[in-house]
């Protein structure tokens, strides 16, 4: 650096902002002056090390910068502290105490960027933004005097201000009462938890002391299950994850039924909203025994439903929600404390629900939509969360349209003679012999198929319990390639000594033999009209979207939800559950809603784009559609009586596709006649 120099050049990675600085200034400062946020919980003290930056050597020639580690002050006495205490990675360098003394460029690694990636490689939260509603604030209060009459709320406040660049801050209420003897128990050092910093803050919590506790919520409430994470706010870390079934299944399988309860018994809604917030509050319970954490810095907590969850979780009456027009509450999104709605968390702690999309299309859609972003894709995409109620999202390249169909809980195990919960012990693969006609399968918890030699020890622990809803999948596929199903979904009597030791009488209709032992598991042809009336439901729905759309074909298929993750896509095709598309281009994407509550919990700005993405999308009830019933009849076919599913045929092997008004329901040809009815 010239000697002349009163001033030096920095350059902020991977921002690219810059600009021209008093030496001597500390990065941290430069940092803000140019909109940089770097994350600073103890307010330049050199104590919580989380306003780490690194310098970038060499020649930049973008920026005619020489670029090296002694344009930056030595390491003063906070970074020598910090780094015996806790240690500092190397070349790492606290921004609150290195100092400008020449032209240099910085990088802000990863790990220590507010608005960069979670820091812990987690499966569920990797790659996601990190700049949470709540955020932590230490800071030095000044004590009170004669000669300054301030009172200890403004002293705290103005203490905050000359550390940390925000606004109008206020305090809440609750945090009045004890704030004066907490103040001076911790000897006037405390750490605020200040919700939304950037708009309208306000200290939700205050604790004692230098601190770095602060967790959140992130909970998918399904009508069969709810999933809930418990999530580190400072690192973006799930630190426990657990589920529960939805206790509400006792009043009613499906949504309707549920609506109808409210109805019919007059303390029905408050039977429901309290089932359903003693399970959210036994899961939090349960997330803080397992991570070991305390219960004051649980202050932020996502929530995602379809529209009747999303109401009687709020102790909203949703009964306008079961018949037409299918009004809601309020489709916005919903913004409260978690004590109004009886969660036994912190009197400070914040709830946020997003958005809904329409009656039956509801906030586990947004969440689907804002952790997959198909409007993104270069193609016509479809995303669909299979579950008791499908929610379908179309991107068409020009617009987002989204509806809902009602499934069922058959996926998942329920209306099934064999069906079950996915669990150890459940048939989640399966194959039948072309020649045989006897099955083998793989259990969940085993590896092994049922012919392998180490099978029945390796299964001995789970035994076989039944079939989960992929396996389901798999045996109506497998019954209809191997010719003992038609495509009417009818199974057929036996046809010689083969079929006769697996295809049984059950009353006037047939069923197949899956497994004669114990325990004894056979497909019946109510098992079979479940499923095909659950995925018709389905099908119909998405054809919906696309007539409503123009388009005729999709690029892309995405399977969401614990079922849709672990369904085989060719047979989801097979049996016509989703459109006809090449088998590679069909892909499970896991929990979209729950990964779309987390992305929502850890990144406030994701709330924003989401309830802008919702005010966009084209909303489609499948009921009031009057194409909606002849797309559901034609959809009970497998795949499909209208629908020729050209590439599926080709993956299977299967005949051409005969249109169904000339086959009977054994797929021979049908001879025509005159119509004999009066």
């Amino acid at each position: 650096m010239n000697a002349q120099q009163t001033d030096a050049l920095v350059v902020f990675q991977p921002s690219g902002r810059k600009g021209r600085f008093p030496v001597g200034t500390p990065l941290l400062d430069a940092a803000r002056e140019l909109g940089v946020y770097v994350e600073s919980v103890c307010g330049g003290r050199g104590i919580c090390g989380k306003c780490q930056v690194s310098v970038a050597e060499g020649h930049f020639a973008k920026f005619n910068i020489e670029s090296r580690e002694n344009a930056l002050s030595e390491k003063g006495f906070k970074e020598q502290r910090y780094d015996e205490k806790r240690g500092l990675a190397d070349g790492h360098r606290l921004s609150c105490s290195a100092t400008l003394q020449g032209d240099v460029v910085i990088e802000i690694p990863d790990a220590f960027k507010v608005a960069g990636q979670t820091i812990r490689k987690d499966a569920d939260t990797i790659g996601m933004v990190r700049q949470p509603a709540v955020r932590l604030y230490y800071v030095e209060v000044e004590k009170p005097d004669m000669h300054n009459p301030l009172g200890d709320a403004e002293r705290l406040i103005k203490a905050i201000r000359e550390r940390f660049d925000l606004g109008e801050i206020s305090v809440a209420h609750h945090l009045k009462r004890d704030l004066q003897k907490l103040l001076r128990k911790a000897n006037w050092e405390v750490t605020v938890a200040i919700h939304n910093p950037d708009q309208r803050p306000e200290i939700v919590a205050i604790f004692p002391g230098y601190s770095e506790n602060l967790s959140g919520l992130a909970v998918d409430i399904g009508s069969t299950t709810i999933a809930a994470h418990l999530t580190d706010l400072m690192s973006g870390e799930i630190l426990a994850s657990a589920g529960v079934a939805n206790p509400q299944i006792r009043f009613g399988e499906d949504l309707m039924s549920r609506v109808s309860y409210v109805m019919m018994n007059d303390n029905g809604q408050e039977n429901l909203t309290k089932a359903v917030v003693d399970a959210v509050n036994g899961l939090v319970d349960q997330l803080l025994e397992l991570a070991g954490k305390d219960r004051e810095s649980l202050l932020d907590a996502v929530f995602v439903a379809n529209p009747v969850m999303h109401h009687l979780f709020l102790g909203w009456d949703p009964t306008e929600i079961g018949q037409a027009p299918f009004a809601l509450v309020q489709s916005d999104a919903v913004h409260c404390s978690a004590a109004d709605i009886g969660l036994n968390m912190p009197q400070g702690a914040s709830v946020y629900l997003l958005p809904l999309i329409a009656g039956h299309v509801g906030a586990d859609a947004a969440a689907v939509l804002l952790a997959q972003h198909p409007e993104t894709a270069p193609h016509p995409t479809l995303v669909v969360d299979v579950g008791t109620n499908a929610e379908i999202a179309l991107w068409d390249g020009r617009q987002l349209l989204a509806a809902s169909s009602p499934t069922g809980p058959a996926f998942e195990g329920a209306e099934t003679s064999c069906g079950q919960r996915a669990a150890p012990g459940a048939i989640e693969r399966i194959r039948i012999d072309r020649e045989t006609l006897k099955c083998r399968y793989k259990i969940i918890g085993t590896e092994e198929w049922s012919d392998h030699p180490e099978f029945a020890e390796k299964s001995k622990e789970t035994g076989v319990t039944g079939i989960c809803g992929s396996g389901i999948i798999e045996i109506i596929g497998e019954m209809l390639l191997a010719g003992i199903l038609s495509q009417d979904g009818i199974i057929r009597s036996p046809q010689n000594e083969v079929e006769e030791a697996v295809l049984k009488p059950n009353g006037r209709t047939w069923s197949f033999i899956v497994n004669e032992g114990t325990p004894h598991i056979e497909v019946t042809q109510n098992d079979v009209r479940a499923i095909q009336l659950a995925k018709a439901a389905l099908y119909a729905g998405v054809k919906l979207l696309m007539q409503k759309s123009g388009i005729t074909e999709v690029g892309e298929i995405r399977l969401a939800g614990a079922f849709g993750s672990y369904i085989n896509p060719a047979y989801a095709m097979l049996l016509g559950l989703v459109p006809d598309c090449d088998v590679d281009k069909v892909k499970a994407v896991g929990n979209a809603a729950g990964q779309g509550a987390l992305i929502a919990l850890l990144d406030v700005n994701a709330r924003e784009r989401i309830e802008e993405t919702v005010r966009q999308v084209t909303k489609v009830e499948t009921a009031l559609e009057a194409s909606f019933q002849d797309l559901f009849v034609a959809a009970m076919g497998l795949p499909n009586s209208q629908d020729p599913f050209v590439r599926t045929r080709a993956h299977f092997e299967m005949q051409d596709f005969v249109p169904a008004e000339s086959t009977n329901e054994g797929g021979r040809p049908r001879r025509r006649g005159r119509n004999r009815s009066r």
